[in-house]
């Protein structure tokens, strides 16, 4: 097994975001192999407990390697809308979710991520759940493989790739990342390779139901702010983004209704202030050592 390696992007931006937080508990809900977790600890004495959650087994014994110095962290082997389940209401004065792929998930073949290695067909993050990117391609109807491609994907082929998809697998099950690349490419004519791009990350974000588990946690997490507490979420794509603005907006005004509604029906309050007016994005100096920070954005709202 190729060991655990992970940069943390937007580092000093999310040890700066949590510089003064209330209270003694900190959710890191993506500890990964713990770059986010150290910088925190390093620069907080004040957390006394941190709560560090991944769903991936193998970056929790990273993160347990590079952490070892800090005493006052737990490890939870789980996603971080489950995990958050396990508290009360008004209980952390930090909640960090860090939602991209780990470089270890990307660059280890063995876990199936990524269309530059040839291996498995997985994508799981958590390896324990059941479905995994094998089981989508090979057993979907065409309709809702075209479905998942263009939704999660917003690839504009995903019919034709669809039924790409099931043409080949009438003659031979597919399960490797380099059958599926090969598929996607020769279904489009005009950027093959961004179509393979579009349509491995469609397919990961249904094996791990990356999206509805981001819009439960944004709720939950926020209740679980203590006053004055922040919540950062640093998303990599377009689909993750528009989640994260459209909640924090929702806390951070006190109506919620429809443009077209003449008078305001829903009762709704403001709790929480926006720290972020904008995305906060990879300096040029992060970029020149990290390429993959470029898609990065980080968030912050506050509770009040």
């Amino acid at each position: 097994m190729q060991e655990f390696l992970h940069i943390p992007v937007l580092l000093q931006e999310v040890v700066d975001a949590f510089e003064l937080v209330p209270g003694d508990m900190f959710f890191d809900g993506t500890l990964g192999a713990g770059g986010h977790a150290k910088a925190i600890l390093e620069k907080n004495k004040n957390i006394k407990k941190y709560i560090g959650v991944d769903q991936d087994a193998e970056a929790l014994e990273a993160a347990k390697k590079n952490l070892e110095a800090f005493g006052q962290v737990e490890y939870v082997h789980s996603n971080y809308e489950n995990a958050i389940d396990d508290f009360c209401d008004n209980t952390f004065g930090g909640i960090l979710a860090d939602i991209g792929v780990s470089s270890y998930q990307i660059d280890n073949a063995e876990r199936g991520f990524s269309f530059l290695h040839d291996g498995p067909l997985d994508m799981r993050m958590n390896k324990d759940n059941t479905l995994t990117a094998e089981d989508v391609v090979n057993t979907y109807s065409e309709t809702e493989l075209a479905n998942v491609i263009y939704n999660y994907g917003e690839e504009r082929e995903s019919r034709k790739i669809a039924a790409k998809i099931v043409k080949a697998r009438q003659q031979k099950r597919i399960t490797t990342t380099g059958e599926l690349k090969n598929i996607v490419s020769a279904a489009v004519f005009k950027n093959p390779a961004s179509a393979v791009q579009r349509t491995f990350q469609a397919i990961r974000i249904e094996v791990n139901d990356e999206l509805g588990v981001l819009k439960r946690f944004i709720s939950k997490a926020f209740q679980k702010l203590r006053k004055g507490g922040r919540l950062a979420i640093i998303s990599f794509h377009s689909l993750e983004d528009r989640i994260v603005k459209q909640a924090f907006a929702d806390f951070s005004r006190d109506c919620i209704c429809p443009p077209s509604f003449p008078v305001c029906v829903c009762g709704h309050k403001r709790t929480g202030e926006l720290v972020t007016k904008k995305p906060v994005v990879a300096s040029v100096e992060e970029l020149k050592h990290n390429k993959r920070s470029s898609s990065a954005k980080l968030r912050v709202i506050e509770k009040l």
